[in-house]
């Protein structure tokens, strides 16, 4: 191969590379902004321990302008609001915590363009991906269709991280992770 062949080769790849990095750090962030938000929500939760729930709810409802006696969903989430005891906020605040570490992971491993974490990336995608369908075929929303592309779209770009990279593995003869 001549001198000309090879950078463009070199610069191909690298080129390459950057699209790579790039869409793993915008993975690697939307798993942060997750992580975040059920934090959050986690704290939301502590923060409602030795109060009244009814009282914290109603207030929400007035907030964003829902009046319980015409929306059937205000009217079950006063419901559920009421029956929340101290000790299930605390188990509330403990899986938003859990959860939010998962995702802080998973993004820390995809910012670094770890192997583990897009395998990380693909499998707990996948696993979300029937109760997504089933949402979108029970109650179609944009929102609901949204969030269901979006994650095709990272389990589907994973799969094909772990299938490219395991094709040059076997073109240069190493072993695949």
């Amino acid at each position: 191969m001549d001198h000309v062949s090879t950078a463009i080769v070199a610069h191909a790849k690298a080129a390459e590379r950057h699209r790579r990095r790039a869409a793993l750090r915008a993975v690697a962030s939307l798993e942060l902004a997750k992580g975040l938000v059920v934090l959050l929500l986690g704290f939301g939760a502590v923060s409602l321990v030795h109060k009244d729930t009814w009282d914290a709810a109603e207030a929400v409802l007035r907030f964003l302008h829902v009046n319980p006696d015409h929306h059937h969903y205000a009217q079950v989430f006063l419901n559920l609001a009421d029956n929340l005891t101290d000790k299930k906020l605390w188990a509330m605040a403990a899986g938003a915590a859990a959860y939010s570490v998962v995702r802080f992971v998973e993004a820390y491993g995809l910012w670094l363009e770890r192997t583990w974490a897009e395998w990380f990336a693909l499998i707990s995608g996948a696993l979300y991906v029937p109760f997504e369908v089933y949402e979108v075929v029970r109650r179609t929303t944009p929102i609901h269709v949204a969030v269901l592309l979006i994650n095709l779209g990272i389990v589907f770009y994973m799969l094909y991280l772990r299938m490219s990279a395991r094709a040059e593995a076997a073109r240069n003869g190493e072993p695949h992770g």
